[in-house]
């Protein structure tokens, strides 16, 4: 199974260290049942694009709670065998958890496929979209709007070779 794991460049850099993502079990995002019923397409691609874009929802989350982390998404890709990703059935139509898995157990960066960061010049949408996230929450529909213009910026997609370049060590 492909999961998309929301990390901020922070994250990934320590994922770098210790050649590791996450010590388990750690939230990732996947083509779940209840993201299939809600995206209502078949298409195994545009269903991808739709978890991958809830784990950069998610790493948005982890930038609003890291204020010291660069404004940059990042979302990494990577295959891990089905039995050690699960969803929760009871919330897989939640609005909050499409697409969320639980990933039981540390999974190996080197099993990476690919890694997908914001472009520089979406540090700027980044960054308001990650200040104005509490008060999207809360229904303010300026806000949300200010939120879902950071999902107008693609994620640039990076090779697991870059990730040494991305996290400034470049060995």
């Amino acid at each position: 199974m492909r999961v998309y794991v929301p990390l901020t460049l922070p994250g990934l850099a320590e994922a770098y260290r210790t050649g590791e993502l996450g010590a388990g079990p750690f939230v990732a995002y996947a083509v779940t049942p209840g993201l299939r019923e809600w995206y209502l397409s078949d298409d195994i691609e545009e269903l991808e694009y739709a978890a991958l874009s809830r784990a950069a929802l998610a790493s948005l989350r982890l930038l609003a709670a890291e204020p010291e982390a660069p404004r940059r998404r990042v979302v990494v890709a990577v295959d891990v065998p089905d039995r050690t990703a699960s969803a929760d059935p009871d919330r897989g139509l939640d609005p909050a958890a499409l697409g969320e898995v639980r990933v039981a157990g540390a999974v190996p960066l080197a099993k990476a496929a690919s890694v997908h960061v914001d472009a520089a010049d979406a540090e700027a949408d980044v960054t308001a979209a990650a200040e104005a996230l509490p008060a999207a929450d809360g229904g303010d529909d300026d806000a949300q709007f200010v939120v879902d213009g950071a999902e107008d910026h693609e994620l640039l997609w990076f090779a697991t070779q870059e990730i040494p370049n991305l996290v400034g060590r470049g060995d």
